[in-house]
């Protein structure tokens, strides 16, 4: 999924990899140890592994317990013409599952845009 972000890359990448940024919009809180981040929700929590980062430009983690190829990713783009960014989510999840996850994004993301102002 695809979002248009109004906010720098930079400032963007903040909330999709630090405790702090994920933690106003992903989830209550975070937990980084090595390269394990944990996603606590209301009582729940879940533990991811850090993949990929790249400074600026993503973020790929993968569920423990779950395969290699079940990863979720947040990407930036940068539109070289005009500047306009982007947030690209991936997230691997099971067909009868997918409605669910897009309006889970969907939310998730709305949050996001309200706190960068827009």
């Amino acid at each position: 999924m695809e979002f248009e972000i109004k906010a720098s890359p930079a400032m963007l990448f903040n909330y999709i990899s630090s405790p702090s940024g994920l933690s106003q919009w992903f989830c209550n809180d975070v937990d980084i140890y090595n390269n394990f981040y944990k996603f606590k929700w209301d009582g729940d929590e879940s533990i991811a592994e850090l993949l990929k980062k790249t400074v600026n430009k993503s973020m790929r983690f993968k569920w423990k317990d779950f395969s290699d190829e079940d990863y979720f990713e947040f990407e930036i783009l940068q539109d070289e013409l005009t500047d306009d960014v982007a947030l690209v989510v991936t997230d691997h999840v099971e067909p009868i599952d997918e409605k669910n996850a897009i309006q889970l994004w969907e939310n998730q993301v709305h949050d996001l845009k309200t706190l960068l102002g827009g």
